[in-house]
């Protein structure tokens, strides 16, 4: 017996070495699959003829791009080029191969000014600023690439004389000469989100190592100092509610002929500079869209309302929970709710709109209390919210199944014939 256990206790360090031998020798070919390549961004805005000249410059290094597949729009977009590589168009869907050996680059313009139905611009540029989202400079690319590579993006800009400033969602490299372009979620980095630069008046704070900027032209009143205290004593709330915040969030403002309303999009929102922090009925648009935008949480076809209803319960919950709304002014805005969601008889729909946003803010209210209820205080809402950011797109049946795990049974509240 003490043989057979001599032998064993000598072949376990033989084991661990021929387990980390074959590490080692794996370790080269790992390293192979984690390969990159160079894509530089660049926008110049011509004020006087209310374009941006927006190139995209494709550099192989270990790994490359095989081909990009966009769509140029061609009220928006035109003179669509490519300086190096093969460039093909199909209708407004255009395909370009970069070169696979050296640097080329592909070329378009991007006409600026947008207004939404109803009036208001979501997208504008005057002789002095100009508001943009990158979703719209840099549209939508289906990437093939070689195999595990990842891109190194950067984006640059070319600011018209008298221009002083420009800002982002993303952070800035080291030597501050450009924005490094990072999307955890994809290996084809693209510059989305709001963007603003010209006469430009910026402040900037940093809340436990998230970076809040806010920016809009020095023309108008933009608030920044109230929106700055403002967010100080709500993004400790949402990433207690939701998790880990982006580590920059941009926050652009201006006023007429701007949309005058709110409009959230990754890692920043656009709001208009009249929109009150807090609002008469308890709610806030600014709340409200950084919901939005921390938790990217959107409703399957037909489920429009679990977006907007948890944007719009958490755009007084959080207020509430900051000190900035009494439980008093909390239980009125909830009572305001109720009533202008009264004559509601169902929340499927492809869009919310107000008086369903408001019902489906008193169903998430019921909602958190059954859940507070069921497990004896332990878990609310947020612990489902949490579930429902790693989901992203949710469905009337997503909620359900989260609401049952987390709750542990299923939930009366959600058997509402506003749910049929």
């Amino acid at each position: 017996m003490s043989t057979v256990l001599s032998t064993a206790c000598l072949m376990r360090p033989l084991w661990r070495v021929a387990v980390l031998f074959v590490l080692l020798a794996a370790a080269p070919w790992a390293a192979a699959q984690r390969t990159s390549y160079d894509v530089d961004y660049r926008v110049a805005f011509l004020p006087a003829e209310g374009v941006a000249d927006v190139s995209l410059t494709h550099t192989p290094r270990s790994g490359r791009a095989v081909s990009l597949a966009m769509r140029f729009d061609p009220v928006r977009y035109s003179r669509v080029r490519a300086e190096g590589g093969r460039l093909v168009q199909a209708g407004d869907r255009w395909t370009w191969e970069p070169d696979p050996r050296k640097a080329s680059t592909l070329r378009w313009r991007y006409r600026i000014d947008h207004q939404r139905r109803g009036g208001g611009y979501d997208a504008r540029m005057t002789r002095d600023w100009v508001i943009v989202r990158g979703d719209d400079l840099f549209p939508a690319m289906a990437a093939r690439t070689t195999r595990g590579a990842d891109s190194d993006a950067r984006l640059r800009f070319a600011l018209p004389p008298g221009w002083t400033n420009v800002d982002t969602p993303y952070r800035h490299s080291r030597d501050r000469d450009a924005f490094v372009v990072v999307n955890p979620e994809r290996r084809f980095d693209r510059p989305v989100g709001w963007m603003i630069a010209g006469q430009v008046g910026t402040r900037r704070e940093f809340i436990d190592g998230f970076e809040v900027s806010i920016a809009g032209p020095k023309e108008d009143e933009v608030r920044r100092n109230d929106k700055l205290a403002f967010i100080n004593l709500v993004a400790p709330e949402m990433e207690a509610a939701f998790g880990d915040l982006p580590s920059k969030l941009l926050i652009v403002s201006a006023g007429d002929p701007m949309w005058r309303g709110g409009l959230s999009g990754p890692r920043s929102l656009f709001i208009h500079s009249d929109r009150p922090l807090i609002s008469e009925n308890g709610s806030s648009t600014l709340v409200h869209e950084l919901v939005h935008m921390v938790t990217r949480v959107r409703g399957a076809e037909g489920d429009d309302w679990i977006a907007e209803g948890t944007a719009e319960y958490y755009s007084i919950t959080l207020l509430n929970r900051a000190g900035l709304l009494s439980d008093a002014r909390r239980d009125r805005a909830f009572d305001w709710m109720a009533n202008h969601g009264r004559g509601v008889r169902t929340l499927v729909g492809a869009r919310s709109w107000g008086p369903q946003t408001a019902r489906a803010v008193i169903l998430f209210r019921d909602l958190d209390a059954e859940i507070r209820a069921r497990t004896g205080g332990r878990k609310s809402l947020d612990d489902v919210m949490k579930r429902l950011v790693e989901l992203r797109e949710v469905s009337r049946e997503d909620l359900d199944e989260v609401v049952r795990e987390v709750a542990g049974r299923p939930s009366d509240v959600l058997q509402s014939r506003l749910l049929r």
